[in-house]
């Protein structure tokens, strides 16, 4: 009987949510060279916070005497606990020498501490921007902000309203920007417009939660995450599989599509072109390649680069691809301070 209920639920989510999720979160593609993963000393702790009156999830790891203090803004799903593996890895490759905070969305979280409302692309960026104002006011370091996916156009639209605290911005496989020649898109545009729709996907995806632990794990293990580790699926199974997350998830990508440009901030981007870097993949319908041919053209001076090892969009769902994008991240701050201290010393 068993067997019967769970082969439908399989072949419906495979091809409904695996539309919505995994387009999210593309399926990382392990490269074919053996990276060492980082040696671990400090692991990173959850939080939980107000921010402005709204429950929110921090990942934190502190340093005990920060240079300065990475701020981490998630795609979406906004879920820090995604990240653990990359943010200890991008702190021991900083040496030690940052703090490093992973803030995430407004109820994509465990609990339903917001009793089922629904919160926008605009309502997270202002949640990011009044924790900013709340909890690091004080900080005296200087503040990098890194976004992945979304995340990226959150943290440009911080970054324009926090200038005199931040003086970095990073951006990995951005999402800057509507492609309207994109079939996934147009495809997840349409599912996340329709209420009626966007309840019966959510609806489906908390059953499957629902089931016994096994055998949610089996049914994700071998649909959307066939290349992930063991704890980015447990992770989705505890976090992504519930009913005002889901909603979430859905409602805040219809509002995405309401209000990115077709077109990046080019006016901000060359006004901040130096302490700007973002970082692209080969394969990738969020931050597609004609977008980076774009900045190359239009912003030359700006620090651009191609993921080419076949980590993809979901990079943080597998220890390689975490260690593989904290390398790179890290090379870019110690490349930013690097030149600017040689800068001053002229």
């Amino acid at each position: 009987m068993l067997s019967r209920l769970v082969s439908p639920i399989s072949t419906n989510l495979h091809t409904h949510f695996r539309r919505i999720f995994v387009a999210r979160c593309v399926l990382p593609q392990m490269g074919s060279e053996n990276l060492g993963l980082v040696q671990k000393s400090n692991s990173a702790s959850l939080r939980l916070i107000n921010v402005s009156g709204f429950k929110t999830d921090l990942l934190e790891i502190h340093s005990r005497n920060p240079r300065l203090h990475v701020l981490f803004v998630p795609g979406n799903p906004g879920v820090v606990s995604f990240y653990t593996e990359f943010l200890e890895s991008l702190y021991e490759l900083l040496g030690g020498t940052a703090s490093v905070t992973a803030i995430g969305h407004i109820s994509h979280s465990q609990k339903d501490w917001e009793s089922g409302r629904l919160f926008s692309l605009q309502e997270q960026i202002n949640h990011k921007i009044n924790f900013i104002e709340q909890e690091l006011r004080d900080v005296k370091v200087p503040i990098v902000l890194v976004g992945h996916s979304i995340g990226s156009y959150i943290s440009l639209e911080i970054f324009k309203r926090s200038q005199e605290k931040i003086v970095y911005c990073i951006g990995l496989y951005p999402f800057l920007a509507v492609d309207t020649a994109s079939s996934i898109q147009s495809s997840i545009r349409r599912i996340s417009a329709s209420s009626s729709l966007c309840a019966v996907l959510s609806s489906m995806g908390t059953f499957l939660g629902m089931l016994p632990s096994q055998i949610t794990r089996l049914i994700v293990k071998n649909s959307i995450g066939k290349s992930w580790s063991s704890s980015a699926i447990e992770v989705l199974c505890t976090h992504v599989l519930q009913y005002h997350t889901l909603r979430n998830i859905l409602f805040m990508a219809m509002t995405e599509f309401q209000k990115l440009p077709e077109k990046p901030d080019w006016e901000f981007i060359i006004k901040k072109k130096k302490k700007i870097a973002f970082l692209y993949g080969l394969d990738d319908h969020w931050g597609p390649l004609h977008i980076y041919e774009e900045i190359k053209k239009q912003v030359p001076d700006v620090a651009l680069e191609i993921e080419n090892k076949g980590h993809t969009h979901a990079f943080s769902c597998s220890e390689a691809g975490s260690t593989w994008v904290a390398q790179r991240v890290s090379s870019l701050i110690n490349n930013y301070y690097l030149f600017n201290n040689a800068k001053s010393d002229v």
